[in-house]
């Protein structure tokens, strides 16, 4: 009788670096979005932060990580930039990549019945962070009214972190299937 060959199986190895793989493909495709998205009534969803936001949700990384996710992003919104003042990008996706790493951080699972809504919350709250800071900023350089910034600028803000807790509710759970089944790994702690 013929003995088959016995089939071997590995689990599959994220690598000690596959943080940054999933952290770069999420923000090219936030980029990509950002790009084509066209704004309607002056509000266009800020893709990059809900995809830095989900990858932060997946991976867990430090300060430091947070960090280096954070300027990234900010440096691929610059050319994508329809402001005045593209540069702000960095200090506000700065802001935003770190309040979503330290709530991320401080939150266990927010559950709304069996639904967790952990992503909404930091989607939510890191784009209104990044939004308030490049606001901020923008007023300041530009030398706006007040009333140009309560009136104008920060309902913008607040639409668009409704729209991004959304988007990244939505998306964060396709993400972390796919994150998982490919031997997802949080980031390494150095």
């Amino acid at each position: 009788m013929e003995q088959k060959p016995e089939l071997i199986h590995y689990e599959a190895k994220g690598g000690k670096y596959r943080w940054v793989a999933v952290t770069s493909l999420l923000l090219a495709i936030g980029a990509i979005l950002k790009m084509v998205t066209p704004g309607i009534a002056g509000v266009t969803p800020n893709w990059t932060i809900a995809m830095y936001c989900i990858a932060i949700n997946l991976i867990r990384p430090n300060l430091g990580q947070a960090i280096g996710i954070g300027l990234v992003a900010g440096a691929v919104n610059i050319p994508f930039s329809k402001s005045a003042f593209p540069y702000g990008n960095l200090v506000s996706e700065l802001a935003g990549a770190v309040v979503c790493t330290l709530l991320v951080s401080a939150l266990a699972e927010r559950k709304l019945g069996s639904l967790n809504i952990r992503p909404a919350v930091t989607g939510f709250l890191s784009t209104v962070t990044s939004g308030l800071v490049f606001t901020g900023i923008l007023k300041v350089v530009l030398s706006l009214p007040l009333e140009a910034y309560l009136y104008g600028m920060l309902p913008v803000v607040f639409v668009t972190a409704a729209i991004n807790t959304l988007i990244t509710q939505l998306l964060y759970f396709p993400a972390q299937r796919l994150f998982e089944a490919k031997g997802g790994a949080s980031c390494p702690k150095s």
